[in-house]
C-alpha cells in the first residue's frame, strides 16, 4: 500500500466489485472517462477486470483508491502504458464516489501515484489526457505539476458534440 495525506493506493479487492461497477456505469462519471463506446458494464465484466489486476512485465497496473480515514473504496488510478525505452508512463485516475469530488482526494491520489512511478519505476515523464470540458480534473493535474503538452482538436465525441482532448505531462525533477 502507498499512502498520501488523504488516500491509500492499494490492490483491488473482491468487495470493491459492486461499487466499481456502479462507478463505471454512472452517467455523469462516464462522460469524464476515456472510453470508446459507453456501454454499461456488467457486474461479471467488472469482476473479471478486478481479478485480472496484477503487476505485469509491461509496467501497467491499477490501484484502488481508499480514503484513509474511513477505509472506504472511492475510485481507482493506474499506469496504463509504459514505454521503457523513453521512460514515459501514461496514467489515468477516477474518483467514482461523488462525495469525494472537489475535496483534494484525486490530487492526493495522483501525487501518491506519481511518487510511486518516479521513485520505484525510474520513469522520467508521466503523461495523461483529459477533456476540454473537465476543468476540475485539469486544475487537479496542474496542482500536481502537470502542464499542457498538446491539444487534439475535436478528438472526443460525447453527447452529440465533439470536444478537444488535452494532453498533459509532468517530468521527474
Amino acid at each position: 500500500m502507498y499512502y498520501g495525506e488523504k488516500v491509500c493506493l492499494r490492490a483491488y479487492r473482491e468487495e470493491d466489485i459492486p461499487k466499481a461497477t456502479s462507478f463505471v456505469n454512472d452517467e455523469e462519471l462516464k462522460k469524464l472517462l476515456v472510453t470508446n463506446v459507453p456501454f454499461p458494464m456488467t457486474l461479471w465484466e467488472e469482476e473479471e477486470w478486478v481479478k485480472s489486476q496484477k503487476s505485469s512485465q509491461d509496467g501497467s497496473y491499477n490501484f484502488a483508491i481508499e480514503d484513509i480515514e474511513t477505509k472506504k473504496y472511492i475510485g481507482g488510478c493506474g499506469i496504463q502504458e509504459v514505454n521503457w525505452l523513453s521512460r514515459v508512463a501514461t496514467v489515468g485516475i477516477m474518483i467514482g464516489d461523488k462525495e469525494y469530488w472537489g475535496k483534494g482526494y484525486g490530487t492526493d491520489a495522483m501525487k501518491v501515484l506519481m511518487n510511486f512511478i518516479f521513485n520505484n519505476m525510474n520513469i522520467r515523464k508521466i503523461r495523461l489526457s483529459t477533456f476540454s470540458f473537465n476543468m476540475r480534473a485539469r486544475k487537479s493535474y496542474e496542482k500536481c505539476g502537470f502542464e499542457v503538452e498538446g491539444i487534439l482538436k475535436d478528438e472526443i465525441f460525447k453527447d452529440g458534440k465533439y470536444y478537444d482532448e488535452i494532453i498533459m505531462s509532468v517530468f521527474n525533477k
